[in-house]
């Protein structure tokens, strides 16, 4: 029987810049390294970085990761001070800012959880949504 989240790997083109841009703007922490991959953790997250050639998708597929509300404010900063590319602005519940890694993965930063998005749908529900 599955119990949680395991892992998550992404491919990357550059271990390097990609270790950077994990470690140093958003706030992983860094374990080991070698030629073609690292392991990164963020609270009980296992992320695997694997030097590989990444694919490009267009669709709405993404990584979201949690924010307190009180630092999300500095967060926005730190990405604007890097010039993180912006893929979509936010128009849901709860302060959310969408990024790109160095190889294009769609990544979110939310203030916010479940519960949060579940009650903000009892005034403004989705189209066609049924509560299961």
């Amino acid at each position: 029987m599955l119990t949680g989240l395991n892992h998550i790997t992404l491919a990357v083109s550059n271990i390097e810049q990609s270790l950077n841009f994990y470690v140093e703007a958003i706030g992983f922490t860094g374990h080991v390294k070698w030629d073609s991959g690292a392991y990164l953790t963020l609270g009980d997250l296992w992320l695997c970085l694997s030097l590989d050639q990444p694919d490009h998708k267009s669709d709405y597929t993404h990584i979201a990761f949690d924010i307190p509300d009180a630092d999300f404010g500095e967060f926005s900063l730190r990405v604007k001070r890097r010039n993180i590319a912006v893929w979509k602005q936010n128009n849901s519940e709860g302060q959310s800012i969408y990024i790109l890694d160095p190889d294009g993965h769609k990544l979110e930063v939310h203030a916010g959880n479940l519960q949060s998005r579940l009650n903000s749908l009892t005034s403004i529900p989705f189209k066609g949504l049924v509560w299961l």
